[in-house]
């Protein structure tokens, strides 16, 4: 997968992606500074995002960290720059975004929700501040027992300003969110998990998620797509546009090439083969 360059630092150095049989295995990639968010890794994770949406094999995501961390934060030139009042994730290039997160560390986040395939997010040792943020932007979190998470911001004099401060209450309560995030406290997968800050644990975060992503890449990718699309409406919008959205989606569903195929296989007692969304669905 081709990237843009940043100060020298392609894309493609910063953030792994393999493609295998609809899984794409995006993996962030600066092991040595424990997969910290420099200019470089905001513009990588952004444009890996974006390519992903555009590439009609891609059924399910699994992202993860390379080495012994998900992703530890900013990197420590970006306080040093803050000290002296600039914001170096303002930096990245970019292309424009109609989407509603503007800032270059808000759509480091909310590139993975905006996908219209399911994104899992594979969480081994510290996934803290914009780190925890940007597995936040996913749709499913797999976390090992061990694991440091943390809203960690405060502890810098900062707020979560990387879409957390608006998902976060969502996921375990408004008054939760705002223990996490005014103390910036660690929690350990176990209690991550058992707060809905993540989803389950596993021993191994990313072959869980590597075993669920096959799972959910076995389904029609048409009904998947539209069941996200389905499941992010709920509680942000009222009941009657929820409720009139599902009948929009079934009604498009119902006796559709890959509808048909999943009775079908169902009977016939086989795998079903799907058809990719294509291109032009979009």
């Amino acid at each position: 997968m081709q990237g843009a360059h940043h100060g020298g630092v392609s894309a493609e150095q910063r953030v792994r992606v393999e493609v295998v049989e609809g899984v794409a295995d995006v993996r962030l990639a600066r092991p040595e500074k424990r997969n910290a968010l420099d200019p470089a890794m905001f513009e990588a994770i952004v444009r890996t995002g974006e390519q992903l949406r555009h590439d009609p094999s891609v059924r399910v995501v699994v992202l993860s960290g390379e080495g012994p961390d998900f992703c530890a934060g900013l990197d420590f030139g970006s306080f040093r720059a803050m000290a002296g009042g600039e914001r170096l994730s303002a930096s990245a290039q970019l292309p424009p975004t109609s989407g509603p997160a503007r800032a270059t560390g808000q759509r480091a986040a909310w590139v993975w929700a905006e996908l219209e395939v399911p994104v899992i997010a594979a969480i081994h040792g510290n996934a803290l501040g914009g780190g925890l943020q940007i597995a936040l932007g996913a749709d499913i979190r797999i976390v090992a027992p061990d694991a440091r998470l943390s809203v960690l911001e405060t502890r810098w004099g900062l707020v979560p300003d990387m879409t957390g401060s608006q998902v976060l209450p969502e996921l375990v309560g408004r008054d939760v969110a705002k223990e996490l995030t005014l103390t910036g406290r660690f929690v350990d997968g176990e209690e991550a998990a058992a707060l809905g800050l993540c989803t389950r644990t596993a021993p191994d975060p990313h072959a869980a998620g590597i075993e669920l992503a096959r799972e959910i890449a076995a389904r029609s990718p048409h009904a998947v797509r539209a069941a996200k699309r389905l499941l992010d409406l709920a509680g942000r919008v009222d009941l009657a546009t929820g409720f009139a959205a599902e009948q929009t989606e079934i009604g498009a569903l119902i006796g559709s090439p890959n509808q048909i195929e999943a009775v079908t296989a169902g009977f016939e007692k086989r795998p079903p083969v799907y058809e990719d969304v294509a291109p032009r669905e979009r």
